[in-house]
């Protein structure tokens, strides 16, 4: 009878907690052999891909997508992982809530296994050992991408759409560019006014290929210029609504137009 092979599990976070201690005693009793990365100490395993292979559970602090610094470091370790020589599996903990917005940014979540925090230790348990996860709840929706500079803004539409639609947000048009490059949508409500690359030219770039170029993209927008309007309706959206509407009928027009 063959030995059964120990489970190598590499756990990153951005600072040791008493809940992130927990899941390596449970991991250790489920006789996985058990490493951690943090900010403070972030050197990445010597793995022979020959001989080993691992998996790397990411847990991911509150309020991720507030924080720069962590944002950034957590996709810095996340990219090194493609520069080791072995087989690797990738599991996120994070909040629900923040699900969506990660898709496409930090993680390649095509590629990853997600688990909604509080993590429950046989869904984990489940994940590591057999590569299974619960099933993600709103896959029927229908999925609009919100891109706006303004956090605040995109965050208070996704709640007045989260029960109706699948929502994600992206904070710049070149993110808008690689989301779009990994994962499908039914609709993108685009800001005009954006630093860098504007809305205009996201429209521009996304008609310009032919992946995204049959996706209706609506104007969301504080810019009510006639200029720039008129530079807009040039392009010939879906369409074009100002900022000032309210969820109803932001809701009722989406309703016509998905």
């Amino acid at each position: 009878m063959s030995e059964k092979k120990i489970k190598n599990v590499i756990i990153v976070m951005c600072k040791y907690s008493v809940v992130v201690k927990g899941i390596e005693r449970r991991l250790k009793e489920m006789g996985c052999k058990v490493s951690i990365i943090t900010q403070d100490k972030d050197k990445m395993p010597k793995m022979d891909k020959e001989k080993e292979s691992a998996t790397f559970i990411f847990y991911l602090p509150n309020n991720i997508m507030d924080d720069v610094v962590k944002f950034n470091w957590l996709e810095h370790i996340y990219g090194k992982i493609h520069d080791l020589e072995c087989e690797c599996e990738v599991i996120v903990i994070g909040d629900k809530s923040e699900r969506d917005d990660l898709t496409g940014r930090i993680f390649g979540m095509l590629h990853v296994g997600w688990l909604d925090r509080p993590v429950k230790m046989e869904e984990l348990e489940l994940a590591v050992t057999d590569g299974i996860f619960p099933e993600v709840e709103g896959n029927n929706k229908k999925h609009i991408l919100i891109v706006d500079d303004d956090p605040s803004y995109a965050k208070m539409v996704r709640e007045w759409l989260k029960d109706v639609y699948q929502v994600s947000i992206v904070t710049a048009g070149i993110q808008a560019i690689t989301f779009l490059a990994k994962k499908s949508v039914d609709m993108i409500l685009l800001d005009y006014e954006m630093p860098v690359v504007d809305g205009p030219q996201v429209f521009q770039m996304l008609r310009q290929e032919q992946s995204t170029q049959g996706i209706p993209v609506v104007f969301l927008t504080g810019v009510g210029g006639k200029d720039q309007v008129e530079r807009v309706l040039q392009l010939k959206p879906t369409g074009y609504i100002l900022k000032s509407t309210t969820k109803e009928k932001l809701l009722s027009y989406l309703q016509k137009k998905i």
